[in-house]
């Protein structure tokens, strides 16, 4: 029998049962859905929680613990570790910077930073370029705006004390300095947090260069970051304020990998040779563990729902060979083999679930995008708050991989559920089969 005419027999005997099927692959295409959805749950759940850890970290970065300040050839042997793009060393100033500008002024925190590893590692700017001259910085994204005038931050207190009074928040976007400020001059003091000594002499820098914009809408940075050739002429101001250096400047040291993939074989080396450091991936990996066992749970509690489907296919099928018994004895009277027999209705049972597997994963894609649309206006509604509607929360997600992985399991359970059947099929008597009535 040509492959062909086994598509017309199996077609054939869909095409006149056509409400029992129907109802079957219903059975499986619901079943199938339900496993797609609830494991795409786990699989938002964890893109969510991915792109919050690295939206607020530098993934290729390892963090150094405690108070270590490396030697010139500490450096110099970390840097010689393969696939090390950089060691850089961020010193906070334990003064806040008091910036001025045309009647304007704001306070930031102010970083020192060798500016060349710091172009390596922080890489493109929305604006400017990075400072080649020791007089000049680069700024936070939104320096500008927190740049004031007194006008303004009466404003400011006006419109916060009517968002308070509607239970919401003015960041004052609105106001600050809207031109740009690239090539302009500002004049800078240090305002030491001792508590006993006044602000420094004022220094001039020209900003050339602004970071950014924070990858969280909530995140204001407006700090300012000077080369580290100008921590003599810090240090000299704050000394002159009788304030002890030491007290001052603290030092940060993270070492940046060339890529993500690199970074575990860089902290097994670290760890190796005694240094206290960490990296975001190390959390990633806890996180892909937990959400591993997850959503091989979610996959059991929905292959159930497939299980349960597959009892309609196996009922489906045994009928088919009941109805069919004579069709069965005249394929085996002209010689038709037992393996072409239950190939016949393995065919059948494989098209139920072949198709409702389909249809099943074509839903999914629709409940998903509908989950993700809808969940946050109905828990902004339920909670009143619209943090839900303007986060990136991924409530269900469908990868290629999920999709692969309950396509077998549906497609398969249709197949087992069918064997039985068609097992039977090929034990059926040629002369009992020829004898039943039409």
């Amino acid at each position: 029998m040509l492959f062909k005419d086994q598509l017309d027999f199996v077609t054939q005997h869909i095409k006149k049962n056509k409400v029992r099927v129907f109802m079957t692959v219903l059975a499986a295409t619901m079943g199938c859905a339900f496993l797609i959805v609830l494991a795409s749950v786990g699989f938002g759940l964890q893109d969510s929680l991915r792109n919050e850890i690295l939206s607020n970290e530098k993934v290729t970065k390892i963090q150094v613990f405690g108070d270590k300040q490396f030697t010139e050839d500490e450096i110099h042997e970390i840097k010689g570790i393969e696939h090390v793009e950089t060691v850089l060393e961020t010193i906070t100033v334990n003064a806040p910077a008091h910036s001025f500008f045309e009647g304007r002024d704001t306070n930031s925190n102010l970083y020192v930073t060798n500016m060349q590893n710091f172009e390596q590692v922080n890489g493109k700017l929305a604006e400017g370029k990075y400072p080649s001259k020791p007089n000049e910085i680069i700024v936070g994204y939104h320096f500008a705006q927190t740049l004031l005038n007194d006008a303004e931050r009466n404003i400011i207190v006006e419109k916060n004390k009517k968002a308070e009074a509607e239970g919401t928040y003015y960041d004052g976007n609105e106001e600050g300095y809207k031109d740009s400020l690239i090539g302009k001059e500002i004049e800078m003091s240090l305002v030491p947090n001792t508590g006993t000594v006044e602000e420094t002499e004022k220094m001039k820098y020209t900003i050339v260069g602004v970071m950014e914009k924070p990858s969280n809408d909530w995140m204001i940075n407006n700090s300012v970051y000077v080369d580290v050739e100008q921590k003599p002429v810090l240090a000299a101001n704050l000394v002159a304020g009788d304030v002890k250096e030491d007290e001052m400047f603290y030092s940060e040291f993270n070492i940046f990998a060339d890529s993500m993939e690199n970074v575990k074989p860089i902290l097994d080396k670290l760890k190796d040779k005694g240094y206290s450091v960490y990296s975001v991936t190390e959390e990633l990996d806890q996180m892909n563990v937990f959400f591993l066992v997850l959503k091989i749970g979610l996959i059991f509690v929905g292959t159930i729902a497939v299980l349960i489907a597959s009892i309609g296919i196996f009922n489906t099928m045994t009928m088919a060979v009941t109805e069919r018994t004579r069709e069965i004895g005249v394929l085996k009277a002209i010689g038709a083999s037992p393996k072409l027999i239950q190939r016949l209705f393995l065919m059948e049972s494989t098209f139920i679930g072949i198709v409702g597997t389909l249809i099943a994963v074509a839903i999914s894609y629709v409940i998903s995008f509908v989950a993700n649309a809808a969940l946050p206006l109905i828990l902004e509604a339920a909670t009143g708050e619209d943090a839900f509607s303007k986060s990136d929360i991924i409530f269900s997600l469908i990868p290629w991989q999920l999709v692969i992985i309950a396509s077998a399991i549906s497609i398969g359970v249709a197949m087992i559920s069918g064997y039985r059947p068609a097992r039977k099929a090929t034990k059926i008597d040629v002369i009992q089969a020829l004898r039943q009535e039409l």
